[in-house]
């Protein structure tokens, strides 16, 4: 079956860390691997994405310096790994994957393929 699992999320202070990752199996690891989230009320927003190459295609210029994008293709686990976590990266977290695409455009439909998704919340 084709499947994509989120883990790592939770609740931490401001200033905390957190290291999120997403297994996939079947067709699911693909080409272009990105996490979005998605906060109550507002729109689902791409914070990174990364090629099958290792070429990191954008981050978020809110998350810049902090969050570190991250693939490991033998295992076909997509990594995000968060520093200095602030309330307003509080969100649900989700793991996608397309083709080639999805990585030139970072649009929301050449992603063909979601997790669950898993909640981060950071408390002030």
């Amino acid at each position: 079956q084709v499947q994509q699992v989120e883990s790592g999320g939770g609740s931490v202070q401001a200033g905390g860390s957190l290291r999120l990752s997403c297994t996939a199996s079947g067709y699911a690891y693909g080409n272009c691997m990105g996490w979005f989230r998605q906060a109550p009320g507002k729109e689902r927003e791409g914070v990174a994405a990364i090629r099958h190459d290792g070429d990191i295609t954008y981050y978020a210029d809110s998350v810049k310096g902090r969050f570190t994008i991250s693939r490991d293709n033998a295992k076909d686990t997509l990594y995000l790994q968060m520093n200095s976590l602030k309330p307003e990266d509080s969100a649900m977290y989700y793991c996608a994957s397309g083709a080639w695409r999805a990585c030139r455009s970072g649009a929301r439909a050449d992603f063909g393929y979601w997790g669950q998704g898993t909640q981060v919340t950071v408390s002030s």
